[in-house]
């Protein structure tokens, strides 16, 4: 028998085009009952006890599938990680039954304080141990993988000694988890250091990969800034194109955090990505 690939065994019921479940959205997806096929949930704006936004996540759960994607384990920091983050968080899993768990190649807080970014790491030998053994951690806790995205970036360390795509590849493979990629990451990062984004999906292993990010980006004449807070651009469309030819069809979500328009023009997004899932589909 051949075995499952990996991030064959990670979708379960996801499939197709979703998007971020934002919560001037709420509304809209109680009572309308859209056909998307899935939603993913900020973990962070979920974990304390309570509230209408939890209930409301739950109500919507009900009827669809959900995942969790965070921006606060701090895979990457020197900080022990955080138990408490972690306990809320198998306290949101146990409520929700998210179909994955997803979170940021990043360090967010230092010296007990949040940066409320999403900060690079030096591309080492010594950090892929390092944070490998954090992700290793986690997937113990939860006896599942999790979905690792590759974040932005615009600085780079004099200590990295190999291409960001290569670190991610032997951080998946060490760790054993899957990824989370972000097309549109990807390509800002691209820009912003000049490499050919090509290049990095075509080193990234196809069997690891279970998600794709699509979201929108600002450019400030001297760099592109991941903002989430416009329409996908046509290059980033361009790029998921080839990442769905070179890697294959996997779940795509839609981001919006900024200037989050109606409901319906996130979707209009969503539906793009669906209609090219299925072309590939198609031809493959």
């Amino acid at each position: 028998m051949i075995p499952m690939p990996l991030w064959r065994q990670a979708t379960g019921p996801i499939s197709g085009a979703g998007i971020g479940l934002r919560s001037c959205h709420f509304g809209h997806i109680l009572e309308k009952r859209p056909s998307l096929p899935w939603f993913e949930a900020l973990t962070d704006n979920y974990l304390t006890a309570g509230g209408v936004a939890k209930k409301r996540l739950l109500d919507i759960a009900s009827n669809y599938p959900v995942t969790l994607h965070g921006v606060g384990m701090s895979l990457g920091g020197t900080e022990p990680l955080d138990k408490d983050y972690l306990r809320k968080l198998q306290t949101l899993s146990r409520e929700l039954r998210p179909a994955w768990i997803s979170e940021h190649l990043c360090w967010t807080s230092v010296h007990g304080v949040d940066l409320h970014e999403l900060m690079p790491l030096p591309y080492t030998e010594e950090t892929i141990r390092h944070v490998a053994e954090r992700i290793k951690i986690v997937q113990d806790t939860f006896e599942t993988r999790i979905l690792l995205e590759n974040v932005s970036s615009y600085l780079t360390y004099d200590s990295s000694c190999m291409s960001e795509w290569d670190f991610l590849r032997q951080i998946a493979e060490e760790a054993d988890c899957l990824l989370l990629l972000d097309i549109n990451n990807i390509y800002v990062s691209a820009i912003n250091h000049e490499f050919d984004p090509r290049t990095y999906i075509d080193a990234i292993p196809a069997q690891r990969v279970a998600e794709y990010h699509l979201a929108g980006f600002e450019d400030k004449k001297t760099h592109l800034l991941d903002t989430h807070g416009a329409p996908v651009d046509q290059h980033v469309w361009d790029l998921y194109e080839y990442a769905l030819r070179t890697i294959g069809a996997r779940p795509t979500l839609i981001e919006r955090d900024n200037d989050i328009p109606g409901f319906e023009e996130v979707a209009a997004e969503a539906a793009i990505a669906q209609r090219m899932l299925e072309e590939v589909d198609v031809v493959a």
